[in-house]
């Protein structure tokens, strides 16, 4: 029989942004599917967490989404676990700077593939599922989807095309599945980017209206609510970044 909890599989989610809105999502009584490519510490040691709070309610699942037959093997561990999926969030992501004069084809593969060909296939193999209990998918967008960073023009790409699969999901899979997506400003720096007083951190700051970096509960907030509490609302992307779209 199948369980009657709902089921989220989250990709990316041992650690950052993931991992706190695994947690979030755990708190209003889901079941979590926390996917992890190589952080399989991290990723135990947030189920061992959940599960303690709630037993058998949260378990871990490693696969290469740059790989198509390591997408399809998640989606099939994923929905037959609890033999149900009710909500998909595509947050894993690969970002680093590709500057045109420089970037390669392992460069293309690695951004494209992660951040665009990934959630595509995903949500294929999940797709009867979804619509067997009418689910929900939230897309991790990016401001820089529509104005980019500078040299960043593979990662913005990806972005962009996720928007657009957001956009054309929302259309294609209704009435039966909603899809949306999240589109973060300054929250966590990027890993390896050194303290929030440089100057490109500050410049970062100086276009935000709220004049700081926001929390990443404010992500897994916006995420939770559209997942839960928005049964009417598909095809939109949240910009949860303090107003800075309004500078760019």
């Amino acid at each position: 029989m199948a369980a009657t909890t709902p089921v989220a599989l989250i990709t990316g989610a041992a650690h950052r942004l993931g991992a706190r809105t695994a947690r979030a999502l755990h708190q209003k009584g889901w079941n979590l599917l926390v996917h992890y490519r190589s952080r399989e510490q991290q990723a135990n040691a947030l189920i061992e967490q959940m599960n303690r709070q709630r037993p058998d309610s949260a378990c871990a699942i490693q696969a290469d989404l740059s790989q198509l037959s390591e997408i399809t093997r998640l989606a099939s561990e994923a929905t037959a676990h609890w033999d149900r999926l009710d909500a998909l969030v595509n947050n894993a992501s690969v970002f680093y700077p590709t500057p045109t004069g420089g970037a390669t084809e392992d460069d293309w593969s690695t951004i494209l593939d992660t951040n665009l060909r990934a959630p595509f296939f995903l949500l294929q193999a999940c797709l009867p599922s979804l619509r067997k209990h009418r689910g929900s998918v939230v897309n991790l967008i990016d401001i820089y989807s529509e104005k980019p960073v500078a040299d960043h023009p593979l990662y913005c790409a990806s972005k962009a095309g996720l928007a657009a699969l957001t956009r054309s999901w929302a259309k294609d899979l209704a009435p039966d599945v909603r899809v949306n997506g999240v589109s973060p400003g300054a929250i966590l720096w990027p890993e390896g980017n050194g303290d929030m007083d440089t100057p490109q951190q500050q410049a970062i700051l100086d276009k935000t209206p709220l004049a700081r970096t926001g929390n990443p509960d404010d992500i897994a907030g916006a995420i939770v609510f559209l997942i839960c509490d928005a049964p009417f609302i598909t095809g939109q992307i949240v910009a949860v970044d303090g107003g800075r779209s309004l500078n760019m």
